[in-house]
């Protein structure tokens, strides 16, 4: 199986290397903000839009989901937060003459970045069954469309919902109730492919699906972990929460498989010595794991605990808090005095000093928070891992109070406030009676689907209507090929979006495309100027008001779009007034607070400047919502990943100028890459090992117990200080490389860290 590449030419170019950088931000990332911003919206429009980006009067970035603080800076963004804003807020637009001139399988061979630069879409188009253009269509019309294929299907479960992390809460809850109310859970959603992994093993573990820290936290810690993440590109506001933390005396340990750049040095844009001088060193020990080594590492530092706890009792372990809040601990110190320290070398390819050098750390320390992303979330064993690093915090008393916690960073902006509101096809049935009660109707009790399950169903023709609100669902998900076809097996596909992507390009027979308005604009309904709230990554909720006229009379909010396909398809069957709920949101929020657990007060929190926190038993009173009713302690199987001979662990990733599959140009300056995206890392020592040299293009394949050989072609060979064994390349170009079949156990989030490739001498 070969992947079929875009051929427009703009990857084509020849990449451009140079040394890696050893900080981040500094003037270069200010000037880059600057003409980015500048060549996407102008001067004035940069100023009207950036000014209000992040603050307590302004609009929440529809970039990554890092928490505001209390004092806001004049410039609260970073850099990739002003690309975010200025593609949103782009004076570039994609109107019915474009569509006339392009046809979709013309569309289909631009690549992602070609296909984001075109701009904002103004007008509902939609592609008929058999047609080679989209066209214009009026709203009422387009409704129609969609209320006549799903009143048309044979079961509601033919239908799947889909939700990107940027939709707001208001939206959110409107979007998973219409769905309720036609009579589906399937709600697969961006968290799937995420932190699925977080929350399963969470909710198992304390109870709780989300962090346990706040920013405040991230101070008062005498150690932060970071793991398996790269804030530099994808957080770049938590190199700030860092640099404060290290300045109060906060020690910080970086592991990853690649050194970054952001966890090197920072340069604070917003002080002069980020500016001019050396800025802050921020890891105090890096550790350069083997890929899917961090399992083996937890258990290996869990274990030298138990071991000095043995050897001096009563000084290692909180003993008093093991025994009032948690269980399963015997069984699970009788597992780790089995742990092979063989097996915990090969799997993290470290050596024994660095991992008792970090133990040290760790036994000095009296609060401590460990902070992941994808890193720990997207591997068969990651719930597993999960809970050791759970094990690990609990073994010292490291939860629920300050300065303490598990800090799972979230990417995307309100990905986490989505599933707060309902989007989840797993749903507990204490939220399904509330629904209930409120509304009047009996909502679906069967589990839906997730992503995964939504593209196995669209293959074998057991959804015939998809719907996306926001994101790019064919260029985020693995297995590429065989989401493509799946996709284009559907009778309809909708997608409500901002701009142009890839999944506008690949459709189902019949395809809608309906534009919205943005974060950065005004929302002005029949029942005056609205507001919409989002949920940060450490569970603040707060307003965000766009302050700039829409780019298109066309456009319509996502609440009202999603009431009006609601009303169009439902009509009287269920008592929802989505006609006020589409008017005034506030409406919405009255049955937010009488639905959501935790929401009691949401109108008047989210009405207070800068917003309110929402209750988090483990953090608020160190309660534990599980089975147990205390925290529990988890024996986790360690099993060694280990590679064939002449194959390589490759990790997906995104480059310091995308953020998730939007393209924002064609540079990771941090990494040295410049002019094009088609590149692997792979490390010197193993380069020599493969007889590949450095320059040389080669294809990627990957090897799966299926015995199929999926391929991405022609990729640049970097040679790059990885970890041994180890490789590194963007996504989403390396989707194809992903089985749809290989999934995390749990969560079911597919294995984007963990695949086994081999290097073929490109013919291209």
């Amino acid at each position: 199986m070969t992947n079929e590449q875009p051929t427009d030419g703009l990857a084509e170019e020849p990449v451009t290397v140079t040394a890696p950088k050893q900080w981040a931000a500094g003037i270069p990332g200010v000037r880059t903000s600057i003409a980015y911003s500048y060549a996407q919206m102008g001067a004035r429009r940069s100023l009207l839009t950036l000014r209000k980006l992040n603050q307590k009067d302004g609009f929440d970035c529809p970039g990554c989901a890092w928490p505001d603080g209390e004092h806001r800076k004049m410039a609260e963004f970073c850099e990739n937060g002003a690309k975010a804003v200025a593609e949103e807020a782009t004076r570039r637009q994609v109107t019915p003459a474009f569509f006339a001139e392009h046809p979709v399988t013309e569309l289909a061979g631009h690549t992602d970045y070609w296909l984001g630069q075109q701009g904002r879409l103004t007008e509902p188009m939609y592609k008929p069954a058999g047609a080679e253009h989209y066209e214009p269509i009026g709203w009422t019309d387009a409704y129609e469309v969609i209320a006549g294929h799903l009143r048309g299907l044979d079961s509601p479960n033919e239908a799947a919902f889909y939700t990107s992390g940027r939709a707001s809460n208001e939206a959110a809850f409107v979007y998973q109730l219409f769905s309720r109310a036609l009579g589906t859970n399937n709600l697969p959603d961006c968290s799937n492919m995420c932190h699925e992994s977080s929350g399963s093993a969470l909710s198992q573990t304390i109870g709780a699906g989300k962090g346990s820290v706040s920013l405040a936290d991230l101070g008062r810690a005498d150690l932060i972990l970071v793991v398996g993440q790269n804030p530099g590109t994808n957080h770049p506001r938590m190199l700030s929460a860092l640099e404060e933390a290290k300045a109060g005396g906060t020690a910080i340990v970086s592991i990853n498989p690649l050194p970054e750049a952001g966890l090197m040095r920072f340069k604070n844009p917003q002080k002069p010595s980020g500016l001019i001088g050396r800025g802050t060193s921020l890891s105090d020990q890096y550790l350069q794991l083997r890929i899917n080594g961090d399992l083996a590492l937890f258990q290996g530092l869990n274990r030298l605990l138990l071991d000095a706890e043995a050897e001096a009792p009563g000084t290692v372990l909180d003993a008093a808090f093991i025994a009032e809040h948690t269980g399963g601990f015997d069984e699970f110190a009788a597992d780790l005095r089995t742990l092979s320290w063989a097996d915990v070398l090969a799997a993290t390819g470290l050596r024994m000093e660095e991992i008792e050098q970090l133990a040290e750390r760790v036994r000095g320390a009296q609060r401590i928070i460990v902070c992941w992303a994808m890193g720990l979330t997207q591997h068969k064993n990651s719930v597993a891992t999960i809970r050791e690093v759970v094990n690990f915090l609990l073994l010292r008393g490291n939860m629920g109070r300050p300065g303490a916690g598990v800090c799972p960073v979230r990417g995307h902006s309100n990905v986490q406030g989505d599933r707060t509101m309902g989007i989840w096809e797993k749903p507990p049935a204490a939220f399904l009676d509330a629904l209930r009660d409120e509304f009047g109707f009996e909502p679906p009790r069967e589990h839906g689907y997730d992503v995964v399950n939504t593209i196995r169903a669209m293959r074998d023709g057991r959804i015939k209507v998809f719907m996306a609100l926001g994101g790019n669902f064919v260029a985020a998900t693995p297995d590429t090929e065989a989401t493509i076809e799946a996709v284009r097996r559907c009778a309809l596909t909708v997608q409500v979006s901002t701009k142009l992507n890839r999944s506008h390009a690949v459709t189902g027979e019949a395809a809608l495309i309906l534009p919205t308005l943005g974060r950065t604009e005004i929302d002005e309904q029949p029942g005056g100027p609205q507001f919409v709230t989002v949920e940060d990554s450490m569970s603040a909720v707060h307003a965000s008001t766009g302050n700039l006229p829409p780019a298109s009379p066309e456009l319509r909010s996502e609440v009202r779009i999603v009431c009006e396909v609601a009303s169009a398809t439902l009509g009287d069957r269920v008592a929802v007034p989505w006609q006020d709920f589409a008017d005034g949101y506030d409406a919405i929020r009255e049955r937010i607070e009488r639905v959501v657990p935790g929401c009691q007060d949401y109108r008047a929190g989210v009405a207070r400047p800068g917003g309110y926190v929402l209750e988090h038993a483990v953090r608020d009173s160190r309660t534990f919502a599980t089975a147990t009713g205390r925290a529990n302690f988890t024996v986790n199987e360690l099993t060694v990943l280990r590679v064939p001979p002449g194959h390589l662990l490759l990790q997906t990733l995104r480059s310091h100028d995308q953020y998730n599959t939007t393209i924002y140009g064609l540079e990771d300056r941090y990494r040295g890459i410049h002019g094009g995206r088609r590149v692997v890392f792979v490390s010197p020592e193993d380069l020599a090992d493969l007889g590949i040299a450095d320059g040389q293009y080669v294809d990627l394949v990957g090897v799966w117990a299926d015995g199929v050989d999926r391929r991405a072609a022609h990729f640049r060979v970097v040679s790059y200080p990885t970890a041994r064994g180890c490789a590194a390349a963007y996504y989403p170009e390396t989707n194809v490389l992903v089985p749809l079949d290989s999934t995390a156990e749990v969560s079911n989030t597919p294995t984007s860290k963990s695949v086994v490739i081999r290097l073929e001498a490109s013919d291209a």
